[in-house]
């Protein structure tokens, strides 16, 4: 087998990974009424907009096929700025067609199963003594704590992300903005 066509099928499997996570999402987690009465026609793979960076990313891993889905699903949109934190070469590497299961398993450790609102994490902090896990789409763990009033969320190896653009509704769910890419373990 040669490696191309190892990584092709390593990105396939991913994808449908994605896809599996996908229906357990629509079966567990259902929008909130408040995110499912707010939501527009305009899907979160429609609503990205100036994240291009994200957008291209998603594109080049073909999730934004999924994202433009029934989900219901909450992503964590970095900013392009996020993105220029990144040591140099990074994100060129990440966007190269033999690193697709990669990028794939960066992009699903930003999105959430179901519709998760802002107001919905801060309780859960509150109830969780100060902080609470996130499962990803991904199969990974974000830890979310309070910093003030803020929003600030926590990957394995300690990169910490603020949410400065919350509960942008979708008709298939919702994207938090955030300032930093977190990366799986």
């Amino acid at each position: 087998m040669t490696l191309h066509k190892f990584t092709t099928g390593v990105a396939m499997a991913a994808l449908l990974g994605l896809g599996a996570c996908e229906k357990a999402a629509k079966e567990e987690a259902a929008p909130t009424k408040a995110a499912k009465e707010a939501a527009g026609d305009s899907t979160i793979a429609q609503g990205l907009g100036d994240a291009i960076k994200f957008a291209a990313a998603a594109k080049a891993a073909g999730v934004d096929l999924t994202l433009g889905g029934p989900g219901p699903y909450t992503v964590l949109v970095p900013t392009d700025a996020a993105f220029d934190k990144m040591p140099a070469g990074a994100l060129d590497g990440l966007m190269k067609p033999d690193a697709r299961a990669e990028l794939t398993g960066v992009l699903s450790y930003h999105v959430l199963p179901g519709a998760i609102l802002t107001a919905d994490i801060a309780k859960a902090v509150e109830a969780g003594g100060g902080k609470t896990q996130l499962q990803t789409m991904g199969g990974g763990t974000l830890t979310a704590t309070k910093d003030g009033d803020a929003i600030v969320l926590s990957d394995s190896a300690g990169t910490k992300a603020r949410l400065i653009g919350a509960d942008e509704k979708k008709s298939n769910g919702v994207i938090h903005r955030i300032d930093a890419v977190l990366m799986p373990s």
